[in-house]
């Protein structure tokens, strides 16, 4: 299939990545020039817009970093509805308000371009392996044609519900595993603060229900101090915010999302943003009177 692809940070750079591997013919662009040599390297095709894009393919992916982000290359000068072609599926994968997606493609569909938002789970790790969890709001028929590039890069891929729908499976995915890290993250502190050898805790829990995939992956990352980011802590910080304003404009009590999003501003104010979001217990162990 002929398929574009815009942003190719830590994330969107492998999974473009795959879908060479996987046989798919892709395009390229990006504000940072460097970002795309990796791709034209493997084979991808140099466009010098994302309207350039647009007019070469059938489907074009963006994964960037919010909301505006995804407005000014879907709608802006030189964006995807500049380019596009009749029929062309526009799928973003990054992570913005189910608003601010729904919004999006009713403009888009204006102008005869089709969204689909699908937001991923799995970080770094999950994109370079192809094996991403990928939740998908839009039109069926449109899932149906893109299906097979989601499979390219991800191992589990669900239809979620109309537009908007995915951004609200991933809000969902990440009130979980934010609070989550802080639950490990403390789990571990309190151990070691009391003394104790944090790896027999955590290996202890794992043979029963506070079992989880947080803590068999990030508690063991936590326990060998890797915070090498597979997703940074300002990006959980975003979407954070984004679940945040979401509760507010819907009257939902969110008291665990509250807290955690709280730890994860303090995470980027005190210089953890750029670290992986298991640094929160790095901000733990600096509250707790050690050094972080």
């Amino acid at each position: 299939m002929q398929v574009g692809f815009i942003g190719l940070g830590l994330m969107g750079r492998p999974m473009a990545l795959n879908l060479i591997k996987a046989g798919h013919t892709v395009h390229v662009w990006s504000r940072r020039r460097e970002s795309m040599q990796p791709l034209l390297d493997a084979g991808a095709g140099d466009c010098a817009s994302a309207a350039d894009v647009a007019s070469r393919v059938e489907v074009v992916i963006t994964m960037v970093a919010d909301a505006p982000d995804v407005e000014q290359v879907a709608l802006g000068e030189n964006g995807v509805a500049k380019g596009a072609r009749p029929g062309l599926i526009m799928v973003d994968m990054s992570t913005i308000a189910p608003a601010a997606a729904q919004a999006i493609a009713a403009r888009l569909a204006d102008q005869g371009v089709t969204l689909l938002d699908a937001p991923v789970s799995g970080g770094e790790v999950g994109a370079i392996n192809a094996a991403l969890t990928i939740m998908v709001g839009g039109d069926e028929a449109a899932f149906a044609k893109a299906k097979p590039l989601f499979e390219a890069m991800g191992k589990t891929v669900s239809l979620i519900g109309a537009s908007g729908a995915g951004q609200v499976a991933k809000a969902c995915n990440q009130i979980l595993t934010g609070v989550g890290v802080a639950a490990v993250a403390e789990a571990l502190n309190f151990a070691r603060k009391s003394g104790v050898d944090a790896a027999k805790v955590r290996e202890a829990l794992m043979g029963g229900f506070a079992y989880s995939r947080i803590l068999e992956n990030h508690g063991q990352r936590m326990l060998d101090r890797n915070f090498k980011p597979g997703f940074k802590a300002w990006m959980h910080q975003k979407d954070l915010r984004i679940i945040m304003e979401e509760a507010h404009r819907l009257g939902l009590a969110l008291p665990s999302s509250a807290a955690t999003a709280q730890m994860f501003n303090a995470m980027v104010g005190s210089g953890l943003g750029e670290d992986d979001s298991i640094a929160m217990l790095k901000l733990l162990e600096r509250m707790s009177g050690g050094e972080g």
